[in-house]
């Protein structure tokens, strides 16, 4: 895809804030996001619905295939008999969808539809003429959708013979506002229930992120100089494998969470599990917030580190699901703003980027379904007044920090703990600079000074591009 950055017409934006310094916003910028069905598992033809690493598709008489006779680019691709695979989803900004298709072994020739819904699901139309399925090799055609607004698709097969269907690419401009792996909040966030669990240690298996140099958890830094000291219990540093915190005894909270994300932690091996729970590991003098600890209070038992950030084992889901990794964050906030924050930057790694992500909060006093509130649980957990997060992208690369420069896009967003929030997470926009004036925190510490202070005066624009 052409570098349209530089063909563009650019007009300054406001500022956001009080920074003189301000990016200029280009037009909605190009995606391109490829089902590449590798992180899916489906052996039977019965209809199912599976999650792959765009969202759910339904499989009817289709199953993902890995044996010699099925065409594939990688080690899997879709195998269909007489049935369809669907879309669960919409997909918004389309341009042209491309499609890798050929015969399954030695079967006859057959054809197969392209289908598309403007209305969710509820009706499709075909789009083009019926395929005829010759081809030995895998081979791509292309689609052109003129349509503007939300579409899926179906694919069709008619007859009994077998065609594989691989590598199915979407590009477009804009957010493309598809849901990456599985959202972040369900019931099990407002739930506290009356007994609390057992408390529970991390489990690291092969996937956790290395613990430095490149997909490191802290590789751009300790943005408090927390320490691993008991002596240091409100700036307390926490290497819970998959993420690494500052934890704050005393507010029975994180100061924040900074974890790496890439396509190798979204790969849906496991289902949200909800196995909420205390930390072993925390000392035996400090306060121990449990699984119920949240229950009445009113406020969500808010992630840091996102729960769809870590479906690649059940160990990487369950550290995310320690009361160390949560906030009581006002329902709204967490289940709308936030979860649309996290989706947006899962649908950027599924663009072809890994991403470095700080959570944080500060203050006290937010506002939950039972009003204002300071404290919850006795007053041994603060409620902060602010929920904020800063996130670096930079294309699927090594040499993470020697890549990134004053030009790359760094999204920082801090919104009010508060009920009543907008679901929009663009008009929370913010800089790094004014996150480090409200905390005191030096983000971004690794980068060398030139860049980190050109950073931590850009602002975003928002879901449409940097």
């Amino acid at each position: 895809m052409p570098d349209v950055q530089k063909d563009l017409k650019n007009s300054p934006t406001p500022p956001k804030n009080g920074d003189t310094t301000v990016t200029t916003p280009p037009a909605p910028v190009p995606y391109t996001i490829t089902e590449d069905f590798e992180q899916g598992s489906k052996t039977a033809y019965a209809a199912a619905d599976v999650s792959l690493s765009t969202g759910s598709w339904n499989f009817n008489d289709a199953l993902i295939g890995n044996l010699a006779a099925d065409l594939k680019d990688g080690s899997k691709s879709v195998r269909i008999r007489t049935g369809d695979i669907t879309m669960n989803f919409d997909i918004n900004g389309l341009k042209t969808l491309y499609i890798k298709h050929g015969k399954y072994g030695t079967d006859a020739t057959s054809t197969w539809q392209l289908l598309m819904s403007t209305d969710g699901g509820a009706n499709y139309t075909q789009v083009g003429a019926d395929i005829t399925e010759t081809n030995t090799t895998l081979v791509t055609d292309s689609f052109k959708v003129s349509v503007t607004g939300k579409v899926r698709f179906e694919i069709k097969k008619a007859g009994t013979t077998r065609i594989n269907i691989d590598d199915i690419t979407f590009k477009g401009t804009g957010d493309p506002g598809i849901t990456i792996g599985t959202p972040d909040t369900g019931s099990g966030d407002t739930a506290g229930g009356s007994s609390a669990s057992t408390p529970r240690d991390v489990t690291a298996g092969a996937d956790a992120p290395p613990t430095s140099g490149d997909n490191s958890n802290l590789l751009f830094g300790n943005p408090s100089n927390a320490l691993s000291t008991l002596a240091s219990m409100d700036n307390y540093l926490i290497d819970q494998k998959y993420y690494v915190e500052s934890y704050n005894a005393t507010k029975g909270e994180p100061n924040w969470v900074s974890w790496h994300l890439d396509a190798t932690n979204t790969t849906n091996a496991t289902s949200r599990l909800d196995n909420f729970a205390g930390w072993s590991g925390l000392p035996a003098t400090w306060y121990q917030v449990e699984s119920n600890s949240y229950s009445g209070s009113g406020f969500d038992r808010g992630h840091n580190c996102p729960s769809a950030d870590r479906t690649s084992s059940t160990d990487a889901n369950s550290s995310t699901f320690l009361m160390t990794n949560m906030i009581p964050q006002a329902p709204q906030n967490n289940q709308q703003t936030w979860a649309n924050l996290e989706n947006y930057l899962r649908e950027q790694v599924v663009a072809g980027n890994e991403v470095y992500i700080i959570m944080g909060s500060y203050g006290t006093g937010g506002i939950g379904t039972n009003g204002a509130a300071s404290t919850i649980n006795s007053g041994h957990v603060n409620v902060p007044s602010n929920v904020w997060k800063v996130a670096l992208i930079i294309p699927k690369g090594d040499g993470d920090v020697a890549r990134v420069t004053a030009s790359t896009r760094v999204i920082a967003v801090n919104t009010p703990n508060i009920n009543t929030i907008n679901s929009d997470w663009t008009k929370y926009i913010t800089t790094i600079k004014d996150i480090e004036t409200a905390t005191g925190y030096t983000l971004l510490s690794s980068l060398p000074a030139s860049v980190r202070t050109a950073l931590e005066v850009k602002v975003d624009t928002g879901a449409s591009g940097s």
